[in-house]
């Protein structure tokens, strides 16, 4: 049975399950942008592709790219490829799925939806001080910081790490940096604040929910 869990949630928010590993899909579901059960893939990838900024054929294929994971994301069986692409993809039950790294990568998010904070911090160790567009000085992780993380990620998996956890982190954090990066091209970083807010409190920058349609789901 799916886990609807559950606990407490901000004020205002709704409850994420755990079985939700996603800290970007947790997000849209807290604050009511798509239900934390089954979810339509034109839904989900329509949101995506609003959410990266992307317009014209450069979000289509932003879309396209997020049906192609969503698809899968709750199994690999052609029976349930079919059913994903029919009836949508099933936030709730995406732990122990096809894109589940089980406790690997980052380690931000534990298998319960503990936020480790001490991983945030690990994470900002990576990056360095710049320059926000919009004025001051925040920690950053840059697309080349990125994969510096993420390679010391696999390293630190060791024998656990299996041969395909580089190429499920490539749909995590670079994506991540497309949608909430600040700045261009090889300067373009992504924020370790906006990362500690998206995963503790679950909840987006405003210039990201400003590109959104209003939320409706539970509320």
């Amino acid at each position: 049975m799916p886990d609807h869990s559950i606990g407490t949630a901000p004020g205002g928010q709704i409850p994420v399950s755990p079985n939700n590993p996603c800290p970007f899909l947790r997000a849209l579901v807290a604050n009511g942008y798509v239900g934390g059960h089954d979810v339509p893939l034109a839904q989900l990838t329509e949101l995506i592709g609003l959410a990266s900024g992307e317009t014209g054929s450069a979000q289509k294929n932003v879309r396209m790219k997020t049906w192609m994971v969503a698809v899968i994301a709750n199994g690999l069986g052609p029976l349930r490829v079919l059913k994903s692409a029919t009836t949508g993809a099933v936030l709730d039950e995406l732990r122990d799925g096809p894109l589940d790294k089980h406790g690997g990568g980052s380690r931000i998010l534990d298998v319960d939806a503990k936020v480790h904070e001490d991983e945030i911090a690990r994470l900002a160790g990576f990056g360095k001080d710049r320059k926000d567009p919009a004025g001051g000085i925040e920690r950053g992780l840059t697309a080349k910081e990125i994969d510096t993380f993420m390679k010391a990620n696999i390293k630190r998996d060791g024998d656990a790490a299996h041969w395909y956890y580089p190429m499920l982190m490539k749909g995590e954090w670079p994506v991540l940096l497309k949608i909430l990066g600040k700045g261009e091209g090889e300067e373009r970083y992504l924020s370790v604040g906006e990362v500690r807010t998206l995963f503790v409190e679950k909840r987006l920058p405003e210039r990201i929910t400003a590109r959104l349609p209003k939320p409706s789901a539970g509320r």
